[in-house]
């Protein structure tokens, strides 16, 4: 009995978890990586992850949830009108190509080290919501293309896979340095997260694959248990989120979320450090 209460517990937790996330993708256009990884670093111990396939495991099986959140995210956005399939067929092979150069560097990475790679990541996006300067900036009014283009999409794809997030925050700032609206940046942020997570959840299948130290009903280095309860969860918040996002100034949103992002980020350094 204690043994089913216990599990209980720890779905629960991934449950809310996914309806944070999911939130998350909605308002902000991001995947929900911010949420479900620090979530899934807590609660994957419970479930049977060794500590060295942790922040792997947390990270992989984040990518796999950004597939059905940032897609549940991007149609809510496309019914509005407000995502540029334009720039996403044109941004897609080096987004791939950026994801799967982040999972091979992440297979070379140690747990601790993955740790301590997300939380500075995670640091550098909280400057950006609590100050975001670059918001009255514009460098442009076409998107960049050629070289830069590449460049800026392979980045956005290797950063985003290596710490199991969607991209969407990044994804946003360029779009709104060339000239594209807010609602409609968010909007398309969310078709980044889908392009960055698929090829980035088969990454993180492969190069777990056989690895010891795996919890339960995982598919290399992500977790079904956790994918699927977090990922039902948030497909329910999303459109919440697009609501909010299109009706409400999220200002004073995107501040709490930003302390939410430096309490996170120094904790996960922490937690590599110590590790």
């Amino acid at each position: 009995m204690e043994l089913i209460i216990e599990w209980a517990w720890i779905i629960a937790l991934m449950l809310g978890a996914g309806l944070l996330a999911g939130f998350a993708a909605g308002l902000f256009g991001i995947g929900g990586g911010f949420v479900v990884v620090p979530a899934l670093y807590v609660l994957l111990p419970l479930i049977g992850t060794q500590a060295e396939e942790l922040s792997h495991v947390a990270v992989g099986t984040s990518l796999a949830t950004i597939i059905v959140t940032s897609l549940r995210s991007m149609q809510s956005h496309a019914r509005r009108g407000a995502v540029d399939f334009v720039i996403l067929k044109s941004w897609a092979p080096w987004i791939v190509v950026g994801s799967l150069a982040g999972v091979l560097l992440a297979s070379r990475v140690s747990s601790a080290g993955l740790a301590i790679i997300f939380g500075i990541g995670v640091l550098m996006m909280a400057v950006h919501f609590l100050y975001p300067v670059l918001r009255s900036v514009q460098l442009g009014t076409e998107m960049p293309g050629g070289a830069g283009r590449s460049a800026l999409a392979t980045g956005l794809g290797a950063f985003s896979s290596l710490l199991g997030i969607g991209g969407g925050t990044i994804a946003i700032i360029v779009m709104t340095l060339y000239g594209r609206d807010i609602h409609r940046a968010i909007g398309t942020a969310s078709g980044v997260g889908v392009i960055i997570a698929l090829p980035g959840t088969l990454g993180f299948m492969a190069i777990g694959w056989g690895a010891s130290g795996l919890p339960p009903l995982s598919l290399g280095y992500v977790n079904l248990l956790g994918a699927c309860a977090i990922v039902i969860t948030s497909y329910v918040s999303a459109p919440w989120g697009v609501a909010l996002a299109h009706h409400l100034s999220p200002k004073w949103l995107q501040r709490v979320f930003g302390f939410y992002l430096v309490f996170v980020g120094l904790l996960m350094i922490r937690n590599g450090l110590a590790a």
